[in-house]
């Protein structure tokens, strides 16, 4: 990924993919409130518009199309993580072993969720299902592709997985405390073994990839 306009070309590290990643968050949630703020008003994509910074709509006719350009293309920026599912060893993520445990561990909650209804109810069950959910979905992201070519990417995608599978955790204690009818004590083990298992394996993952990017750029160029 090249640096700023006028330096020169540069590896973006797991720093530069943080920040590129909170922008586009940023500038979504943005919309989405926008949208909602303004939905039946007849000049909601002018202000739209406006509030965004997107100054080259302000003489468009078609406002609904060009905004969902302008969003397209947004995304599409973020979506360069996701563009082959398979890496240069020949190894799509879905094959990838703390993937299937992430995405194991979703199946199970799904299946606790239907052998309890009660916990569609319950916020800290909610919760735990969710972020588990997300996870998975980052790690997705993080092991798509040539990953190699884009260590930083990786490295922020994962911590993007750590911080939920850790909500996830958080809310599994939660559950166990304020909710304990919900949830057997056995199920309660396994879940936290699934849990760890994941947060360990991320972990063990983030090592992995900084040890790659020393060993590529030198140890000064790892930003603790």
């Amino acid at each position: 990924m090249a640096g700023n306009w006028g330096e020169p070309e540069r590896m973006w590290d797991e720093y530069d993919w943080e920040r590129f990643l909170q922008q586009q968050d940023g500038k979504t949630e943005k919309y989405m409130q926008l949208l909602e703020t303004y939905l039946d008003d007849p000049r909601r994509d002018e202000i739209i518009a406006r509030e965004m910074g997107w100054t080259q709509l302000l003489d468009a006719k078609d406002w609904s199309a060009e905004v969902d350009a302008l969003l397209d293309e947004s995304a599409a920026q973020e979506d360069e993580a996701d563009v082959d599912p398979v890496d240069a060893s020949g190894e799509t993520f879905q094959e990838h072993d703390l993937y299937r445990a992430a995405f194991d561990l979703t199946l199970w909650i799904d299946q606790l969720f239907d052998q309890n209804a009660g916990l569609q109810n319950e916020p800290a069950a909610v919760k735990l299902a969710t972020h588990a959910a997300l996870a998975s979905a980052k790690l997705a992201a993080a092991l798509s592709g040539d990953h190699l070519d884009e260590i930083g990417m990786t490295i922020a995608y994962l911590k993007r997985a750590l911080k939920a599978i850790t909500t996830s955790m958080n809310a599994a204690v939660q559950l166990r405390r304020k909710a304990a009818g919900l949830i057997t004590k056995s199920d309660y083990l396994v879940l936290q073994q699934r849990l760890f298992e994941v947060r360990d394996g991320i972990i063990r993952l983030m090592g992995e990839y900084r040890a790659e990017w020393r060993r590529r750029f030198g140890p000064g160029s790892f930003r603790c």
